[in-house]
């Protein structure tokens, strides 16, 4: 794997050419594929990309490899890839292994400070402390990841003392550093990371008061419910949200309310629970920012970038996958959606693309791709939705000109839960074509 010697250096593996500034502190390398971030949706890319024969680079900002899946120590990850439940660092481990197994590149503790189109190419600018590093490629992956919603995103009057954590924070003050945020703490918002850290405080002897959440119906998968507040005799509380913290140093204590059927508090419903923590779940949301300063459009529906099949952009040549592009629930989806993206960038050559739009009916809270590029449509394409509200026995129908291709039946739905199916358009798409995607009651 790569340092910051290896770069021009003849084992490098990467083009390179005397581009340094007079005080030798700038250094150059020239790859096929960037993947920025390496998590497991970056790993699945480089390894997709390598394979392919693309001379590939992963950058990372963090010392390790392997995202947010370091500090996830519970089971239930690579069912679908691997046949067996993982825990999250078993899961990364496997895959660094195998990325280990190929020829791609890694630079950790970089920071990517900016980036530009230059033609066909881009230009990036890595700090590192080994110094300033500028990398062109062909294209880019962006496997960044997603970001946790916080106290400032959210309506909680009071100060701001110490003691009020998001999830991901605490998981990792938990599972990583070895130290127990709270003794007894309230969790807002039943996301599947607030459901499973419910678990894992209870075991490690915090005291849960409780999971309040603003919506009727809980946020997080089915199954963590169960598995994670039933099992444990852990109250869930909905229709409920936090309005109030109290402390000045250190939260003492926060105020909690119902909701009616509007989402308005209801009068006379307050009540004070003592805690010295506050955890906060409430959802996630893709890291774009690099995304959106080199102008790649957004969905406002997913709140990641409108993408092809082939997770490419609408900017040609640069690629979203995992979290970045939508919120996943399994990192099985993630590392297929790396998969997807690594593939295609290895294979680009800027060809100019025919798009053909993905006409979702308003059931839906998104879905993605949004586009079809009819020039590269191959076998079955994979389309990953959310219905936009909870729904019984539903049929989904996908329709090209006015002809069924796809039709599934759900049993229900729910907008936490996110649905893949795979449909295969034919060969015989044009521009002219309507694809449309829509929902109706199953008979």
């Amino acid at each position: 794997m790569l340092d910051e010697d290896d770069i021009g250096s003849p084992g490098g593996g990467l083009a390179s050419r005397d581009d340094a500034a007079p005080d030798g502190t700038v250094k150059y390398a020239r790859v096929s594929v960037v993947v920025v971030g390496g998590g497991p949706a970056g790993l699945a890319a480089a390894i997709a990309a390598s394979d392919k024969g693309a001379s590939t680079l992963i950058v990372e900002r963090e010392a390790r490899l392997g995202g947010i899946l370091k500090q996830c120590v519970h089971d239930g990850f690579g069912v679908v890839r691997y046949g067996e439940k993982l825990a999250g660092p078993e899961y990364a481990c496997r895959e660094i292994r195998i990325l280990e197994l190929t020829k791609a590149h890694v630079m950790t503790q970089t920071f990517i400070s900016r980036i530009e189109k230059k033609d066909r190419t881009f230009l990036l600018t890595l700090i590192s402390s080994g110094g300033v590093t500028q990398v062109e490629a062909d294209s880019l992956v962006l496997a960044t990841g997603a970001r946790e919603r916080t106290a400032r995103q959210i309506s909680i009057h009071g100060d701001k003392p110490a003691g009020i954590f998001t999830a991901g924070n605490a998981q990792y003050y938990t599972n990583i550093l070895g130290q127990m945020p709270t003794k007894r703490c309230v969790i807002l918002g039943s996301g599947d990371i607030g459901l499973i850290m419910a678990r894992r405080l209870t075991l490690e002897g915090a005291k849960v008061i409780g999971v309040f959440d603003a919506k009727p119906a809980p946020g997080g998968l089915f199954r963590n419910v169960v598995q994670c507040l039933y099992d444990y005799d852990i109250p869930l509380y909905l229709s409920h949200t936090v309005t109030r913290v109290f402390g000045t140093r250190r939260l003492n204590a926060v105020e909690v309310c119902r909701l009616d059927k509007q989402m308005n508090i209801i009068p006379g419903t307050e009540q004070t629970i003592p805690c010295d923590a506050l955890i906060l779940s409430v959802g996630l949301i893709p890291e774009n920012e690099l995304a959106e300063s080199i102008g790649v459009e957004m969905s406002d529906q997913s709140h990641g970038p409108v993408c092809d099949q082939n997770n490419m952009t609408m900017i040609d040549g640069v690629f979203s996958c995992g979290n970045a592009l939508h919120i996943n629930d399994i990192v099985d989806y993630v590392s297929e959606s790396g998969e997807i993206a690594g593939r295609a960038a290895a294979a680009y050559t800027g060809q100019a693309r025919e798009l053909v739009s993905i006409n979702a009916s308003g059931d839906f809270q998104y879905v993605t791709p949004q586009y079809l590029d009819i020039k590269s449509v191959k076998g079955e394409t994979v389309l990953f939705f959310r219905s936009a509200q909870s729904r019984g026995k539903t049929a989904v129908r996908v329709n090209v000109g006015g002809r069924e291709v796809f039709h599934m039946l759900y049993d229900q739905m729910r907008p936490p839960e996110m649905e893949r199916i795979s449909v295969d358009f034919g060969d015989e798409l044009r521009v002219s074509d309507k694809i449309t995607i829509k929902m109706e009651p199953a008979k």
